[in-house]
């Protein structure tokens, strides 16, 4: 064999190695397709979740509040260790990402009206316990019940609002709408301001 036959047997075994070097470190890609469609089939892509509605967020209130059921009552309160009526509805709203006046009658003109028959989870009912006016706040739990604290020396709780005591001192209820939610028609009320 002369030296240039050589030569090119040498390198065609060097390309020949080489290249298969090369292959046995890139594993093939394998490409799995759908099966094919039937021909006019359309099909959508997958619809994003909706977002959560009044009554979901309502609820989340709700759940929030709960979670504080028998912290102690203390008087300008607004935190687990300890809450009055107004802290403790400023609390489950922030919890939310939601600023909620911190006193009982600024929270009664925050929000929107809600009549007493349409009372939802989460709604704020207010009561005059020692005047006129609303003098206390809960959260409504939406089965007649409320979640509020009631008073120096007791401890956060649910209460019925049919109790001839708190049904006798209903007040009013209002709606905190939150961002990006509807008002409902006809109020002329902007989600989560005063009217």
């Amino acid at each position: 064999m002369t030296s240039s036959a050589r030569v090119r047997t040498l390198l065609v075994a060097a390309l020949a190695a080489a290249g298969a070097s090369a292959c046995a470190e890139h594993q093939p890609r394998v490409r799995v397709l759908p099966p094919a469609l039937p021909p006019g089939a359309y099909e959508p892509a997958p619809a994003a979740p909706p977002a959560p509605g009044p009554a979901a967020a309502g609820l989340e209130t709700v759940r929030i509040a709960e979670t504080v059921i028998g912290a102690p009552y203390r008087d300008g309160g607004a935190l687990p260790d300890g809450f009055d009526c107004s802290g403790l509805v400023t609390w489950v709203f922030a919890r939310q990402g939601i600023a909620v006046p911190r006193d009982v009658r600024r929270q009664a003109a925050f929000g929107l009206d809600v009549p007493r028959g349409d009372i939802a989870p989460g709604d704020l009912v207010f009561f005059a316990t020692t005047g006129s006016g609303p003098t206390h706040v809960g959260i409504a739990t939406g089965d007649g019940g409320f979640i509020h604290a009631p008073k120096r020396g007791d401890l956060v709780r649910v209460e019925s609002m049919s109790a001839s005591y708190w049904a006798s001192r209903f007040v009013a209820a209002r709606r905190v709408v939150r961002s990006g939610a509807s008002t409902p028609a006809g109020t002329g009320a902007s989600p989560g301001r005063r009217r």
